[in-house]
């Protein structure tokens, strides 16, 4: 299966394994509990999806490398004790806590919340030492005399033999207590999580033309050549802050992360043309609608470079949506401060003397406001800690808390006479986001109009809107714009793909020119 079935995969059985009967026994005794033993090729994800999984289950995530333990901090130190049989004392061998057991109890204490996944990566590259303390814990989820606690998942990750040489095979009897996935490598499964990530689009567009360099593993003489998904994922991160501080990108770059000379120097060229169509073809322009239509070169133009344009048009409006939904989060966020601000302010308005509470207004405010804030911002540091937010969650945090201290300031600046004007003042700062966000809204719907418009009118409503409005339909903040705010060109033209199969059929015989 793919990355994106693995983890709903794993998500069903935290899930099952997490159910509780009525007298508050799990349904799947701990014992009953087999282990989730993902293999895989490295880069897929593995590590990734498991952060995912916790932050939507909401438990804990205790992760570890195996291969960098030793015996002694996997299953703990060796001490002497006594103990005392048929009436004789004896001294007897027993073990410190593992590290990892350990581990795990702190992160219980930390977060509060007593189920979580344990996940071990590289199981099966442990060192010879280590193996048969690996097999024990696969078969009985114990290192040493510890057990890991009831409420943790225990979910494993390895590599098949042909990507590392130091791999073990486990034996039946290990592999009968486990519950073995094979994950494969799928570009179509990684760009549903590319588009909610925001993946660099000459990233996206030239896989999308390339999908056979998404993912190489090949052995040649001066030793092995690879790319992987978190290569790609990893120099897209590279590209969007190189390209904000304006500093070249070049094909030595790209190799430090991609580690095949050939898919480097293809995608370096590609990477060049990507951004030679970005401003031979204005696309702030055919956003904004004073490009009508394209010329006959572009109508006439090899099917790559087609495909550019839509990539640079879809990675334009998936750069909206994400900033709709993020600043639709921050306000919700602030809004929710700002209704507990005002029943506070309302409750020490009616308990308090008119004047005292005219002259106290600012105060009490100020006051309420920034225990709000660092409220929030102290639950914000918890669930960082804690590893139950995800890193947008952490951005959107800091904006709201950033916002909140901005209305602060304007307290301290304006000295309201009372609660009722240190309210209003709150919520002009909330009203002019609302507006900004409004104009947000009403640009990004603009953009994704222009766009249609441009195409249909360049190209009419042949294969190049079909593949156009198919990518958008895979593209989650698209969507979600699209279903709380709407948009009349994406509905009109939605309905060439009303057959399903249809769309696939036209999008395979449009991608297949590129082999030609």
């Amino acid at each position: 299966m793919n990355i994106q079935e693995a983890k709903q995969e794993v998500i069903n059985t935290v899930r099952a394994y997490l159910k509780k009967d009525d007298t508050g026994a799990y349904v799947i005794p701990p014992v009953k509990q087999r282990p989730i033993l993902l293999m895989g090729p490295p880069g897929i994800g593995k590590t990734a999806i498991m952060e995912q999984v916790a932050q939507e289950c909401s438990i804990n995530l205790v992760s570890y490398t195996i291969t960098h333990h030793t015996r002694q901090s996997a299953i703990g130190l060796p001490f002497i004790s006594q103990r005392e049989y048929g009436g004789k004392t004896h001294a007897v061998t027993e073990y410190t806590m593992s590290e990892i057991i350990a581990a795990v109890y702190d992160q219980i204490e930390r977060s509060g919340i007593s189920e979580g996944i344990l996940f071990l990566d590289e199981i099966n590259c442990v060192s010879e030492t280590l193996a048969p303390t690996m097999l024990q814990f696969l078969q009985y989820k114990m290192f040493g005399n510890h057990k890991v606690p009831e409420g943790f998942i225990v979910v494993t990750a390895g590599n098949p033999p042909q990507y590392n040489k130091s791999v073990r095979d486990f034996d039946i009897v290990t592999l009968d207590r486990v519950r073995r996935i094979d994950i494969e490598e799928d570009f179509d499964a990684f760009k549903e999580y590319a588009y909610r990530a925001g993946i660099h689009g000459a990233v996206m567009a030239y896989l999308e033309i390339r999908k056979q360099d998404f993912y190489k593993i090949q052995a040649q003489v001066e030793g092995k050549s690879f790319v992987t998904a978190r290569a790609w994922e990893d120099l897209s991160s590279v590209l969007h802050v190189y390209e904000e501080m304006g500093i070249p990108v070049t094909e030595k770059l790209c190799a430090q992360y991609l580690q095949d000379p050939e898919v480097c120097a293809n995608f370096a060229a590609y990477y060049e043309l990507y951004n030679k169509y970005r401003n031979l073809y204005r696309i702030p322009d055919i956003l904004e609608g004073t490009q009508s239509e394209g010329d006959e070169a572009l109508r006439t133009a090899p099917f790559d470079e087609k495909w550019s344009l839509l990539g640079l048009l879809i990675d334009s409006l998936n750069q909206d949506c994400r900033g709709y939904a993020e600043h639709k989060q921050i306000q919700e966020i602030v809004l929710n401060e700002l209704q507990g601000l005002r029943a506070s302010l309302k409750e020490q308005e009616e308990n308090a003397v008119a004047q005292a509470a005219q002259e106290g207004a600012q105060a009490d405010a100020l006051k309420i406001l920034k225990e709000r804030r660092a409220a929030m911002e102290e639950d914000l540091a918890f669930r960082k800690e804690a590893g139950l937010s995800s890193r947008e969650e952490e951005r959107i945090g800091r904006r709201a808390a950033q916002r909140l201290r901005d209305m602060e300031r304007e307290l301290k600046i304006r000295r309201p006479a009372s609660a009722r004007e240190a309210f209003g003042i709150c919520k002009e700062d909330f009203d002019r986001q609302e507006q900004i966000r409004r104009e947000e809204i009403e640009r990004t719907d603009r953009h994704m109009t222009n766009s249609f418009r441009f195409l249909a009118a360049t190209y009419g409503e042949g294969q190049e809107i079909v593949l156009f409005l198919s990518e958008l339909s895979e593209s989650y903040p698209t969507l979600q714009f699209v279903r709380e705010c709407g948009n009349d060109a994406y509905y009109r033209y939605n309905k060439l793909l009303l057959l399903k199969d249809r769309r696939q059929q036209m999008r395979e015989k449009a991608l297949e020119l590129l082999t030609l």
